[in-house]
């Protein structure tokens, strides 16, 4: 029940619920991966059986994409779609000029590739995601297996140059193995603390041989919709240079909190 709910679970809802106003019938959407996307997914769902809307989710992981088919969306593949109208994802951190870091859910390279093949991104995320500078959350790379310690190497020698405090890279764990994403490959985790110039430093970690993919989302994240614990919303436009206030109510019956308490 609503009342059950965290500040921060509710900060998520609210952003979620707020964010499919966007989505109109008949459109093609990329659906993140995360706990806050999760929300996003079920509210997109009561709106296809609910209301009838027709549209098609393009999943950027494959847990997305199983609940996707449970909550009633119709889910097609990036190359069935071709282009997408819109992607509403969350995220780990996102600054003032709407920059991000993502990969937390370690699916940053399906949600970089859907996000870049859209007219529109929209992040949702709660207030705690926003920062001054990117950084403190760690910065997820997506690495191939082979040689993944000379591409760790590699990559710590090169931070030398950046504008970091922090150079330290680890690799992702599920228990005693390596964390393995939906493409078979491994994502090291940088701890940096902060980043000064989040651009350039996305260009370069792609330039390191094993590095598939960053988890730096530049100039791609078109509005921002922030949640509160106390039902406030806001939605952010970059390009617009636009701040929309608004207030969801909390309905005590509503079912998406029933099975999905993130």
């Amino acid at each position: 029940m609503a009342g059950e709910l965290s500040p921060i679970d509710k900060a998520k809802f609210v952003a979620a619920k707020r964010a499919v106003d966007f989505v109109e019938d008949g459109m093609r959407v990329g659906l993140g991966t995360g706990s806050t996307a999760a929300w996003m997914v079920r509210c997109l769902g009561e709106l296809v059986r609910e209301e009838g809307m027709r549209i098609k989710g393009v999943p950027t992981s494959a847990r997305t994409a199983h609940l996707a088919r449970e909550v009633g969306i119709e889910v097609v593949s990036l190359d069935e779609a071709k282009w997408l109208d819109l992607t509403i994802d969350g995220a780990d951190e996102f600054d003032g000029e709407l920059n991000l870091i993502k990969g937390g859910g370690g699916a940053l390279l399906q949600e970089k590739i859907v996000a870049t093949a859209s007219d529109q991104m929209i992040v949702i995320a709660d207030i705690g995601k926003q920062v001054e500078r990117l950084g403190a959350f760690p910065l997820p790379i997506e690495v191939i297996p082979f040689g993944w310690q000379t591409t760790k190497t590699l990559v710590e020698e090169m931070l030398i140059s950046m504008d970091v405090l922090g150079r330290d890279a680890t690799l992702r764990m599920v228990g005693e193995r390596p964390f393995v994403t939906d493409e078979g490959n491994h994502i090291l985790d940088l701890h940096l603390n902060r980043i000064g110039n989040p651009r350039q430093l996305a260009l370069v970690l792609n330039q390191v041989p094993g590095v598939v993919e960053n988890g730096l989302f530049i100039d791609i994240c078109d509005i921002v919709v922030v949640g509160y614990g106390d039902g406030r919303v806001e939605v952010r436009d970059i390009n617009a240079g636009t701040v929309e206030r608004d207030r969801l109510d909390f309905l005590e019956d509503d079912n998406l909190f029933k099975d999905l308490m993130d």
